[in-house]
């Protein structure tokens, strides 16, 4: 079959297309968007954080058309972990007036594998791939295309049969969020489909997501990014990874939490800031990190993960999520008291112990796809709604709420 013909106008990919990402860098093959600044990333020397904040969870090209149809050329860079089942292809989602419109993977690009044993990467580069999607109505319209939450991109051009601007800006909240690899969106069906993006759209608000896969660990430049993220809302998700990677002990976590949250007030002293403690992790709940995977699995070719701790080891100070927990609600506690703007949510609201029960983890640390939508109608329920910190009252509600004082209305 005879390929269609390409739509005659094309439009680079530049910055002001863009929507969710803090910085882009300009590359032989097209524009990588950045989740971390130029700056976060010079200091940073962790390659798995570095592979995360380049995968683009959130991030949307969002602009302005009358075309009925649309090509974007992209260059997708695939993981393959070795000894485990193939990953799916990344998902780019297009949506027309906020509306679901079409869905597509990218075939092709660059070819990243790991090591889960040893670490050790081999990156191998490929061709370039192009989206399409047809039969988009032919009226003017806003048109978003979600990039994959799990996948980097780099892209190179839009095709159309119409001119293409820049979406206008609708006056809504922007909302900052910082998380796991829970909240980029590991275990999401698809970009639009990770907890963040579906409580931003029950919402009503702008996201800005700052979910890096294994990479939620109190990181200095990650508080002076969000400090200087224009935001109405930020919140924050912390604990699971800390755990996982067995960075600190409980002398370190609670001084590290306090300069986190001290460099995110010298940029947004009145902001409305929440604190939500880990999820339900059953493996973790009173185990100590590090995380290992289960390697019996991987024989099997499944990626699953165990905890490689000794419960003992609490007593020296090893952080155990129910440990995390605890110290986050004493220093929100003990904070509040002077900042009527900071409140506390705790994770377990979000996913708990009914919750795995009927929908257990996949791979033991990482929810799925109904999952996700759980975990997202639960957070707009309790943050968004009339009376949570992020609602149109601000007052706190009976379940979200401040540690100390209430917020003026």
């Amino acid at each position: 079959m005879t390929p269609p013909a390409a739509p005659p106008l094309t439009t680079p990919v530049t910055a002001d297309l863009l929507r969710g990402a803090l910085d882009t860098e300009r590359t032989g093959r097209g524009l990588l968007p950045h989740r971390l600044p130029a700056r976060a990333r010079a200091q940073n020397t962790d390659g798995q954080l570095a592979l995360a904040e380049s995968q683009p969870s959130g991030v949307r090209l969002a602009f302005r058309t009358a075309a009925t149809v649309v090509e974007l050329d992209t260059v997708p860079v695939k993981r393959v972990y070795a000894g485990a089942p193939a990953r799916p292809d990344g998902i780019y989602e297009l949506l027309v007036d906020g509306r679901p419109a079409g869905r597509a993977g990218a075939t092709g690009g660059d070819t990243l594998t790991i090591d889960p044993a040893t670490g050790a990467t081999a990156h191998r580069t490929g061709p370039p791939a192009t989206l399409r999607f047809a039969g988009l109505p032919g009226r003017m319209k806003d048109v978003e295309i979600w990039l994959p939450h799990d996948e980097t991109a780099e892209l190179s051009v839009l095709r159309t049969d119409a001119p293409v601007t820049p979406a206008p800006d609708r006056g809504r909240r922007v909302w900052a969020h910082h998380g796991s690899s829970i909240s980029q969106g590991s275990g999401a069906a698809g970009p639009t489909g990770t907890w963040p993006a579906l409580a931003a759209s029950l919402g009503g608000v702008e996201l800005v997501n700052l979910g890096l896969g294994g990479g939620a660990l109190l990181d200095p430049f990650t508080a002076r990014a969000l400090r200087d993220t224009p935001a109405d809302l930020i919140s924050l998700k912390l604990g699971i990874n800390l755990v996982n990677t067995d960075l600190m002990r409980l002398r370190a976590f609670g001084p590290a939490v306090h300069g986190f949250l001290d460099t995110i007030r010298e940029g947004h002293p009145a902001t409305p800031l929440l604190v939500v403690s880990p999820l339900l992790c059953p493996i973790h709940e009173d185990t100590p990190g590090p995380t290992a995977f289960d390697t019996a699995a991987l024989s099997a070719g499944k990626l699953r993960f165990r905890a490689a701790g000794d419960p003992a080891e609490r007593a020296s100070g090893k952080l155990t999520l129910t440990v995390i927990r605890e110290e986050l609600a004493r220093i929100v506690r003990q904070r509040a008291a002077e900042d009527p703007y900071l409140y506390h949510l705790d994770g377990r609201e979000l996913y708990g112990e009914a919750d795995a029960a009927g929908l257990p983890l996949p791979d033991a640390l990482h929810p799925d796809a109904d999952t996700h939508r759980r975990i997202g109608e639960r957070f707009a329920a309790l943050a968004f709604a009339e009376g949570g910190p992020f609602g149109p009252g601000g007052a706190p509600g009976d379940r979200v709420r401040p540690a100390g004082q209430r917020r003026p209305v």
